[in-house]
């Protein structure tokens, strides 16, 4: 854990936000930072879908979300096996 340092005008945002929306303003920054970290690894989502998959994720018994991007499946495996020649 460590100390992350804001704007005023982001922390006033973050106390506005937090009394809203019941959270702690510790709570509306995280949130808001697993949000954008997730919009930034998934750009076709909206933000409703990530809080879909956030709501799932938490009700699953399945570990929390990955933040790490999963990669693509590489060329090869996307190619036909070859045939031996006999």
């Amino acid at each position: 854990m460590g100390i992350v340092k804001i704007s005023d005008q982001m922390h006033d945002n973050l106390r506005s936000a937090s009394d809203a929306l019941s959270r702690s303003i510790n709570a509306q920054a995280e949130h808001w930072m697993r949000v954008g970290m997730l919009a930034e690894l998934h750009p076709a989502l909206s933000y409703g879908d990530i809080c879909q998959m956030m709501l799932r994720a938490a009700q699953s018994k399945e570990p929390a979300l990955s933040f790490v991007k999963p990669e693509p499946p590489r060329a090869a495996s996307l190619r036909a096996p070859r045939r031996v020649a006999r």
